[in-house]
């Protein structure tokens, strides 16, 4: 079987942010409730125990702007962040020699608005997203890793992971499988590059 080549989304390969196109001091204002306030309701939001409807009343009721009307600037949002292009080539090159799977620990509305919209799948063999698995990619010691290789009959030991968080990193690294950190966006392209 073909080894797996697992790539991170936030950070990795797109460096979007939900609710972008509000004016800067309301996006300002839920950075600072929803990601420094409230950072474990956004790790709750990343396990599937709340949905993107939920969190946008809790915003709209915080920042003092109409459900509707944030919703729709939010569904947007996710429906049109970016992605290089020569990136989504490179991964389909390197589909002929490794199974390409996305893992992101993120929202529902990653799998609801931006994978569709995006067309992930004719990249990817598989997406796999944390709010589904209801668990982040580093607990259970990397319990969603194993997991898709298991799925796949792949030796994990020769799987390769891109992602931009050092931990997640080390933990694939304990697994026996290799990694490649991303410290800034000319990474991705450059450790797709590298992979022989």
């Amino acid at each position: 079987m073909k080894p797996i080549l697992f790539i991170d989304w936030d950070g990795t390969l797109c460096f979007d942010r939900f609710w972008r196109s509000s004016n800067q001091k309301i996006v300002e204002h839920i950075q600072e409730f929803l990601f420094t306030q409230n950072n474990t309701m956004v790790n709750d939001w990343m396990k599937g125990k709340f949905s993107s409807e939920e969190i946008n009343r809790l915003v709209a009721d915080e920042i003092g702007i109409g459900y509707e009307e944030l919703f729709q600037i939010f569904i947007q949002d996710c429906e049109t962040m970016k992605v290089q292009p020569k990136i989504f080539e490179k991964i389909a090159a390197l589909r002929e020699r490794f199974t390409t799977v996305l893992m992101t620990d993120n929202m529902d509305c990653f799998s609801r608005f931006t994978s569709p919209a995006l067309q992930l799948n004719r990249y990817f063999d598989r997406v796999v997203n944390s709010s589904a698995e209801k668990r982040l990619k580093r607990e259970y010691n990397g319990k969603s890793f194993k997991d898709i290789a298991d799925m796949f009959g792949s030796d994990i030991r020769k799987s390769i992971l891109i992602d931009d968080s050092e931990e997640t990193c080390r933990l694939f690294e304990s697994l026996g499988g290799q990694s490649m950190q991303v410290n800034s966006p000319k990474d991705t392209s450059f450790h797709l590059d590298s992979i022989r």
